[in-house]
Parts: structure tokens; sequence; C-alpha cells
């Protein structure tokens, strides 16, 4: 199974068509990791971020104490035909703007897909934060499903009896390094898959040597 690294052209692509990733922090020399979802964005302005979208928890409360963030992509065809692209950087926490009214949303109710965030047009004048806030509704809300992971979690919390209210949280990891490896098939499967079933006529004679050869039985 030859592994080759990847360009970073190359695992940008992964971050590209990728949702679904694996994020790790640390606080107290204690690892956490845990899936979320995510969508790569390259600013014009310079720089690389994934978004993404959180509800309170654990995973928010190691980030504000320690930035430092791991994230992990991958796509497995086969065992020993994948691709895993691993990032390094910094997590930054976009505060809401004025307009996003979220203390309407209670622990009562399941939080389903309702616009909290200002409509596109609705673009704040001030600069900074909040203006990047809004970006990372723009970037986010592109992909429709990119609020259900975090707000299902939310849901069980409160479906166990929390009484935290509905807070939305959109931030980005700051792309700092990248590196990737691919998999492909070691080429004696791929001939020995070619050479299997026997085939038939006067070629017979050649597939128990190259059985024997590649290792097949």
């Amino acid at each position: 199974m030859p592994i080759r690294e990847m360009s970073r052209e190359e695992c940008l692509q992964v971050l590209a068509r990728r949702r679904l990733a694996r994020l790790a922090c640390a606080s107290e020399n204690r690892p956490y990791i845990v899936p979320v979802y995510l969508v790569y964005h390259s600013s014009p302005m310079g720089g690389s971020y994934l978004y993404g979208f959180a509800t309170p928890g654990q995973k928010v409360e190691w980030l504000r104490a320690n930035s430092s963030v791991c994230i992990e992509v991958d796509e497995v065809a086969a065992d020993d035909q994948w691709v895993s692209v691993v990032v390094s950087g910094h997590y930054e926490e976009l505060p809401a703007t004025p307009e996003v009214d979220e203390a309407r949303l209670r622990a009562q109710e399941r939080p389903l897909r309702v616009s909290v965030e200002p409509r596109i047009g609705d673009r704040p004048e001030t600069p900074g934060c909040a203006d990047e806030h809004f970006q990372a509704w723009q970037i986010l809300q592109t992909y429709p499903m990119y609020w259900e992971p975090a707000s299902t979690a939310w849901a069980a919390r409160a479906h166990d009896g929390s009484d935290e209210p509905f807070q939305s949280i959109f931030y980005r990891v700051r792309i700092e390094q990248v590196t990737g490896r691919e998999a492909t098939p070691n080429a004696s499967k791929a001939l020995l898959s070619i050479a299997a079933p026997a085939p038939p006529g006067r070629w017979a004679w050649l597939f128990k040597p190259l059985k024997r050869v590649f290792g097949g039985r």
C-alpha cells in the first residue's frame, strides 16, 4: 500500500469538498476530540479558514481557554485506498452582531431551522468581529445542514434537564499548517485481481505461478 505526501493545494481541495471533520483540542493536559461540521473558505485578503457553528459546551469552553486546535478530514474508499488531511491552527470566536436576537430561543424548544441571523442585504456597517460574524453566517448558510449537529447536541442536553438557553456561536479556525497523505492500492493486489479467476485457454498455465509470486493461494 504505497503512501505519498500530498501538496498543500491538494490538501485544500480535500478541505473544500468535505464537510464532516474531527476537531481536537486540549485543556490542562487532557485531550478532547469531537466530530464537527466545517466549511472551508479562502479569504481574498489572504488567509485560509474553516468556518463552523456551535452551541455552548465542553468543546467551546476548552477552545476559549486554549485556542490551539487540530483538525482531521479524510476520505476512505477502502482499507488500502484513502486520503487524510491534518490542519493545525487557532480557534477564533466571532461575536454576534446587534441584529441577532437569540434570547427568544429557550431551552424548552428544540431549535428548528429558524433564521436568527441578519438577512443578506442587512450587512452591518461596523467593521471587525461583527462583520466577520456576518461573513461566517453567509458562508455557512449556503449548506442547509450546517446548524444541525450543534443544535442536536444542545437539544439532547435540554432533554436531559439542562436549563441553558439556546445560544448560537459562530467561529472559524485559522489554518496555519496543513499536511496530507494519500494511500493507493498495492500494484500486486491489482495484478492478482486482473489474473483471477484463471483465464481459459493457452494462458491458464501462467495463473498459478503468478499467485505464488504475489502471495495468492
